[in-house]
């Protein structure tokens, strides 16, 4: 049912007005996880792009776009059948793609597995199966989209050591799987965050996932 008002809201700030949310649901609590026992090595100075879905968008995005090292994070939908989808279509559920973020980083500032130690700890609740706090559906689910053989071998390992270490309130759902397409978001999904800050949403749901960031990991905090 909130998924109706999450898709008006949206829909009215593309036309540039402003929707206010009722009743949004608490946001997860904070959580310190350890770092990975396995990374990504830096094998050279080229930037690498990671890509993670977990619930809406605009909250992932804002998160990343925080953290040293990431030269750029964009909203966008990936993990479907569809070309080109568009909000409205994966919207539906029945693309099979999810809400997602393309994060393109430089590995000699931070590694893809410190990348993970974020995503699984303050962007998102790698608990929640096809939904994420206010929004259900297949396309609000936790999911990192590989891009490469070190990725996915980083991320299954990680998975496997929070899943033994129980610091999580129950076991990771996430999907891994290998990234066959990323399709940019439409342009008002864009650095949603810091340009509608005092969206209710954006108070209620993602902000403090930016503020979980800065008190948990502040070396890995940049103010942007």
């Amino acid at each position: 049912m909130f998924d109706r008002f999450h898709q008006r809201a949206v829909a009215l700030a593309g036309a540039g007005l402003v929707f206010v949310l009722q009743g949004c649901g608490a946001t997860q609590a904070a959580v310190t996880l350890p770092p990975p026992a396995q990374d990504v090595a830096a094998s050279s100075k080229a930037p690498q792009t990671a890509v993670f879905a977990g619930g809406c968008f605009w909250g992932v995005e804002a998160v990343f776009r925080h953290v040293k090292g990431v030269k750029s994070a964009v909203s966008g939908y990936a993990g479907g059948t569809v070309k080109a989808p568009s909000y409205e279509l994966v919207s539906t559920g029945r693309t099979g793609h999810a809400e997602s973020v393309e994060v393109v980083f430089d590995p000699a500032q931070v590694s893809y597995g410190q990348l993970l130690r974020v995503f699984f700890s303050v962007a998102h609740d790698p608990t929640e199966l096809n939904r994420q706090g206010p929004d259900e559906g297949t396309q609000y689910r936790s999911a990192v989209f590989f891009t490469s053989p070190d990725q996915k071998r980083v991320t299954g390992a990680y998975i496997a050591q929070l899943d033994r270490a129980k610091v999580l309130a129950g076991p990771i759902v996430t999907q891994v799987a290998p990234l066959a397409a990323f399709y940019p978001a439409e342009a008002y999904h864009q650095d949603y965050a810091r340009r509608h800050p005092d969206n209710p949403y954006i108070v209620i749901n993602d902000a403090p996932k930016v503020e979980r960031l800065r008190a948990l990991y502040p070396a890995l905090y940049s103010q942007r």
